[in-house]
């Protein structure tokens, strides 16, 4: 399946286009509900103490809320994440919604995580509700699998 293109504004306000990663990287989307919520943190930070596993296998990580890019940016610099945090915030969840992760009475994203390979194609799809932690063993798993083919 094509994953569905996007345009957002990440931490720093600079725009980021799924499409422009096409040819030339695969890319794991990581959607959250909301920056500085422990599980949300936790799980960042063991995706930012990880990161050389995507970067060697040529993954790039985005991460993507319903926050402002300036919350983003407050946050990436306080947790020191070395990966865009893309601002999903108008029009309301559209990116999330185009995923399946959007939790529409909540106005937040559920922990939506996705393998997108360099063709466009995703690869790899889980999604987890609020306050059900992912394991990133599986996501490692996606990605061996994808620089094996």
């Amino acid at each position: 399946m094509q994953a569905p293109d996007f345009t957002l504004r990440d931490s720093n306000n600079q725009v980021v286009t799924l499409s422009s990663y096409r040819g030339t990287s695969a890319v794991l989307l990581v959607f959250y509900p909301y920056a500085f919520s422990r599980t949300c943190q936790g799980e960042l930070d063991e995706l930012r103490d990880g990161l050389e596993v995507y970067s060697a296998a040529g993954v790039a990580v985005l991460g993507i809320s319903v926050d402002t890019p300036y919350s983003l940016k407050a946050w990436s610099h306080d947790r020191g994440y070395r990966f865009p945090l893309l601002s999903d915030f108008w029009p309301h969840g559209a990116v999330a919604r185009a995923y399946g992760t959007f939790d529409q009475a909540k106005g937040m994203a559920n922990r939506g995580t996705f393998l997108v390979d360099v063709a466009g194609e995703i690869r790899y799809a889980q999604v987890n509700e609020p306050g059900e932690p992912r394991d990133q063993t599986a996501w490692h798993h996606a990605v061996a699998a994808l620089t094996a083919d």
